[in-house]
């Protein structure tokens, strides 16, 4: 005859699975927000202003860790680093404590020992403490499993940090390049309210500015005049602008940054307010092969 199942094992499990899906949501979580918070912050944009949704950042970290074959042998590596870390930790932690348990046992037994046949007020107290010293030390088991977790969790959580930031940067800075997987952009729209881009008609005109004023680097702004279509003609230093990011009614576009690029470049971004007037976008995985007038 079989035997039935005892409940309170099964909830037993249960309440371990429950509790291993929390602190994997939690960990998916935090890469999330670390990756996005790197890959943001190097186009120079605060995450807490884009309102991204909190689902997104649960399914942003499976490229962190299974993106491609380079990402999962650094997560492999990583992985066998925070072991190894962790059990290091743990014993230099385990030395410790019993050293000062130890001595603080022989200290707390002499004591005993000294005031064991004196009645004066002091000795009784000392040797009061010192009872109570010893009753204490039985609670390091506890205090040791309880900085046993800590040290865990903490190395855990730097290993994912690191994993994180590193694969946000990087990813921001191909994105950032020539081998960008953002869309390339047309955006059309109303000249009205709209200092910068070339005119459909007559793309060597320069919109009008009067009524425009203008606070901080003016050269930035000069920088961008005359520069607001994509052009390929020239190979080493081409001339396109992707996609990064639609968010709050704000349009964040920038200019790729060129193959020859320095490794601590950064593009400008130029964010656009979405008019009421409407607009048009134009997506494409790569540049147009037609030729501007």
């Amino acid at each position: 005859m079989t035997q039935a199942p005892n409940p309170n094992q099964e909830t037993n499990i249960l309440g371990k699975f429950t509790s291993v899906l929390g602190l994997l949501g939690a960990a998916l979580f935090f890469a999330g927000w670390i990756y996005r918070w790197s890959y943001f912050y190097f186009f120079q944009l605060e995450i807490n202003t884009l309102d991204l949704p909190a689902q997104s950042f649960i399914i942003v970290p499976l490229q962190i860790f299974l993106g491609n074959g380079w990402a999962i042998f650094k997560s492999t590596i990583a992985f066998f680093v925070t072991a190894i870390a962790i059990q290091v930790t743990l014993w230099l932690i385990k030395i410790v404590t019993d050293t000062v348990v130890s001595a603080n046992q022989l200290l707390l037994n002499r004591i005993i020992w000294a005031t064991q046949h004196k009645r004066s007020w002091i000795a009784q107290q000392l040797k009061s403490l010192a009872e109570f010293g010893i009753g204490q030390l039985r609670s390091v088991e506890f205090l040791r499993s309880l900085i046993n977790e800590i040290v865990i969790v903490s190395w855990v959580l730097i290993a994912i940090f690191w994993l994180a930031r590193w694969q946000g940067i990087a990813d921001a800075r191909r994105d950032a390049g020539e081998n960008s997987t953002l869309p390339v952009i047309a955006l059309v729209t109303p000249e009205e309210k709209f200092a910068v881009g070339r005119k459909l008609d007559n793309i060597f005109a320069d919109p009008d500015l009067k009524g425009y004023r203008i606070i901080g680097d003016r050269g930035l702004f000069e920088d961008l005049r005359g520069r607001e279509d994509n052009d390929i003609s020239n190979p080493k230093q081409p001339r396109v602008w992707r996609l990064l990011l639609e968010r709050g009614g704000w349009i964040y576009l920038f200019q790729a940054l060129p193959p020859n690029a320095k490794p601590n470049e950064i593009p400008s971004i130029l964010a656009i307010q979405e008019s009421d007037k409407g607009h048009i976008i134009i997506r494409s995985p790569e540049v147009s092969k037609t030729s501007s007038p």
